[in-house]
């Protein structure tokens, strides 16, 4: 634990877990208003996903909390359970079954999927918070903040809600663009190089300097209701604890309980998994998350959750960036941050409430556009189609979809571009006339057999064929047996075949090396 806790550097982690705060507050709110849940339980699952899922985690910069791809099963079983309470019993189940996925070792499908799909999915990550966060920065809030999905409840969809910028808000638009061109100054060299200003969170003087100009503007621009953070006030420690709520357990055992835990299980794990894959290609250390663990830390935190009235965690993308973007070196970033949430959810919300979500907004901007350069788009296309496609693929999917469809999407392209290369490139053909060269590559699979009969089919009598498996590693059986099939009719088409080195020990069949027969 004292490795993971180096205090040496609590002040860049204060720094980055106070940033990180500002971004999560709104996110949380949003998702649980955005899931048709208490608006409180966006909040306990923020604090649990800080403090309980950071403390048990072997991730160092990853941060957890409620997240927008659990949003549309939350609510639709929200709506379809007769109380609350019940729904908090499935979070529960689904936190158990993490427990029992990281036990099993589960962890371990993070590492299948491919470099490109998840440079994708940051980059796809990075432009819909811009694309969500515009209509923030006009000043038009009448949507959730975590509605993250592509089609939206409300019938618009991403880019529908663009064509509404013409009705913006002159004050909060005013300090969406102020707020970003400090945002913008403070990435300059510069000012990290000043021993004064470094000290200062660019996103932190962004959003302090939001609720300053809106303290004191004139009445007409003024910003106040839903274009500021709105976060429950208890007045009083009773009042506090009333906000909680807790699971009904007499339903445990209903189908309906049972499946939704099961859902909540396996997408916030996948989830979970791939931002863990995309938080560890982001830092710049290149520290290494023990997926495992990650999911036993994932299933506390949604049990403990769950019996206190929260709303599923996953770890989060956009927080555990902003994370890296702010500067975290240990995961005390996480767990501050999840305090922070306590602490002024219980001692100062009236002082959160004034914060303007257009402040929010330029933050969550800035954080998008690191997270969508257009130096990373230059990099992939010059890095082969091979990667290219999959990557562009991954972005579009995520896009018109949601996270967790669009990584699929972009995986099923990437797998098929893979099964489409080796296809092109299994087979190597040589014509030189009456002697027809077919060279096998590293691997030869069943889908190449309608190629190889192809090039069967145009052998006349009196040719030559040569079929060269030197560089075969492997050889699917159904091309051996094509092979074999040929080579015993060529006789009678008078066809002269040389075989070099294609033997049943490559295709991983049979206990004998056999090599083909050649009968002239």
């Amino acid at each position: 634990m004292t490795k993971e806790f180096d205090f040496k550097h609590i002040g860049k982690d204060f720094s980055a877990g106070l940033v990180v705060f500002l971004v999560a507050l709104p996110l949380c709110l949003g998702i649980s208003l955005a899931s048709d849940a208490p608006l409180f339980s966006g909040i306990i699952a923020g604090i649990i996903g800080g403090i309980v899922v950071g403390l048990i985690s072997g991730s160092k910069l990853g941060v957890s909390g409620p997240a927008a791809g659990l949003a549309v099963i939350v609510a639709n079983a929200i709506a379809g359970f007769p109380s609350y309470e019940v729904f908090l019993a499935s979070v529960v189940l689904g936190g158990a079954l993490q427990l029992v996925l990281g036990l099993v070792g589960a962890g371990k499908i993070a590492f299948y999927f491919p470099s490109s799909v998840i440079k994708g999915m940051l980059a796809a990550i990075g432009l819909t918070i811009i694309l969500k966060q515009i209509p923030h920065a006009f000043g038009i809030d009448r949507d959730p903040e975590g509605e993250f999905q592509f089609l939206q409840p409300d019938g618009e969809n991403t880019f529908s809600e663009l064509l509404n910028l013409q009705y913006f808000t002159e004050g909060a638009l005013i300090i969406g663009v102020v707020c970003m061109l400090v945002l913008i100054l403070w990435d300059r060299k510069w000012v990290k190089q000043n021993p004064i200003l470094s000290l200062i969170p660019g996103p932190l003087l962004a959003v302090v300097l939001g609720v300053v100009i809106n303290m004191f503007y004139p009445e007409n621009l003024r910003l106040a209701g839903t274009h500021l953070v709105q976060i429950p006030i208890s007045g009083s420690f009773a009042g506090f604890v009333d906000l909680f709520r807790y699971p009904d357990f007499s339903s445990i055992t209903s189908f309906a309980v049972i499946k939704t835990g099961f859902l909540i299980a396996i997408i916030a794990s996948l989830e979970t998994l791939l931002c863990v894959e995309a938080t560890d290609r982001l830092d710049p250390r290149k520290n290494i998350t023990p997926t495992n663990r990650e999911l036993i830390a994932q299933g506390a935190g949604n049990m403990l959750s769950g019996l206190i009235g929260g709303i599923p965690v996953t770890q989060v993308i956009v927080r555990s960036s902003a994370n890296i973007q702010a500067g975290g070196r240990t995961k005390l970033a996480a767990v501050i941050h999840g305090f922070l949430l306590l602490f002024c959810v219980v001692l100062i919300p009236d002082l959160l409430n004034m914060i303007p979500l257009s402040a929010l907004a330029a933050v969550l901007i800035i954080v998008g556009y690191k997270l969508a350069k257009p130096e990373t788009f230059k990099r992939m296309w010059a890095e082969g189609q091979d990667q290219f496609i999959p990557f562009i693929a991954t972005i579009i999917a995520v896009l018109f979809t949601d996270l967790l469809v669009g990584i699929l999407i972009g995986l099923l392209i990437g797998i098929g571009y893979v099964l489409y290369t080796n296809f092109r490139s299994a087979i190597n053909l040589h014509d030189e006339g009456n002697h027809v060269i077919v060279d096998f590559k590293k691997d030869v699979f069943f889908y190449n057999r309608a190629e190889l009969m192809k090039i069967f089919s145009k052998l006349e009598e009196g040719d030559e064929l040569t079929l060269d498996g030197r560089n075969v590693d492997f050889m699917d059986h159904d091309i051996f047996l094509a092979i074999e099939d040929f080579v015993k009719d060529s006789k009678k088409k008078n066809i002269k075949v040389n075989v070099l080195d294609i033997t049943r020990k490559k295709i991983k069949f049979g206990k004998t090396d056999e090599t083909i027969k050649l009968d002239h």
